[in-house]
């Protein structure tokens, strides 16, 4: 058995060796989006808890963001939880949110976040979470709001639709107020009052989904609209370098013409 193990282990670190020859010299995406999906149906398949799969998963983005840092990923959205994971049962949601309050209580002193200057931000009607977690947001916030040279957004409480709306809602109020002339109101006025107007660039290159699903669940659809999608048969705390890494292979391979 450990025989079996170890040329197992062999055989992966060989592809991913080859791998990482056909993707090193390619064209990095800039800014990528993760649905985390599939915690939930992994765990079952193990007859565990629900939270165990979350848990599992909330593990893995800590792999996930070194990976991205060491691919030179500057801008890397994740979508952990929507305005409709509200609708999941009582005991599962206070779990999910106990798991967020401990990863990003973490976050607050996790050195590579500090020594690759990682700007962290939450986006979505944050006013649905506990408050707990909302002076954590704030705390991880401040604390690295002076940091440009790397962009992790963390998608909680977020709905596409929801955001779209939030700006709307924005610009009708300038517009009533007098900030704003009508006639101003064009593309770069809607993408000012996204909830992620403080990226350097709110355009997605490459969207993966995990667990099999083949839809974007309302994930950052205007950021999205030339983005390149991925979606993997795996469920997130399945993933590897390994999955990341043929992904970027496969965005390196498509021709982005964004409609020319």
């Amino acid at each position: 058995m450990l025989r079996g193990i170890l040329s197992t282990i062999g055989v992966y670190k060989i592809y991913e060796k080859w791998l990482w020859l056909q993707i090193r010299s390619g064209r990095m995406p800039e800014h990528v989006g993760i649905i985390l999906d599939g915690n939930r149906r992994w765990a079952a398949s193990r007859s565990l808890s629900p939270w165990d799969g979350h848990k599992i998963g909330a593990e893995r983005v800590r792999d996930l963001l070194r990976w991205c840092l060491d691919l030179n990923v500057k801008i890397l959205t994740l979508y952990v939880f929507s305005t409709e994971n509200f609708r999941r049962p009582e005991e599962e949601v206070e779990q999910i949110m106990k798991i967020a309050e401990e990863k990003l209580a973490e976050v607050l002193t996790d050195k590579s976040i500090h020594e690759n200057q990682v700007r962290i931000k939450a986006i979505g009607r944050l006013s649905l979470l506990p408050e707990s977690i909302q002076k954590l947001i704030r705390e991880a916030e401040s604390r690295t709001a002076n940091y440009d040279r790397r962009f992790l957004n963390i998608a909680i409480a977020y709905g596409g639709r929801a955001e779209i709306t939030d700006a709307a809602r924005q610009i009708v109020g300038e517009v009533l107020q007098g900030k704003l002339d009508p006639s101003e109101v064009d593309e770069n006025a809607i993408e000012d009052h996204l909830y992620t107007s403080h990226l350097p660039r709110q355009d997605l290159d490459l969207v993966i989904r995990t667990s099999g699903e083949e839809r974007l669940s309302g994930f950052l659809l205007w950021q999205g609209a030339y983005s390149e999608l991925c979606f993997l048969d795996i469920f997130w705390p399945e993933f590897r370098k390994i999955d990341l890494w043929r992904t970027i292979r496969t965005y390196q391979h498509r021709n982005r013409r964004h409609g020319s």
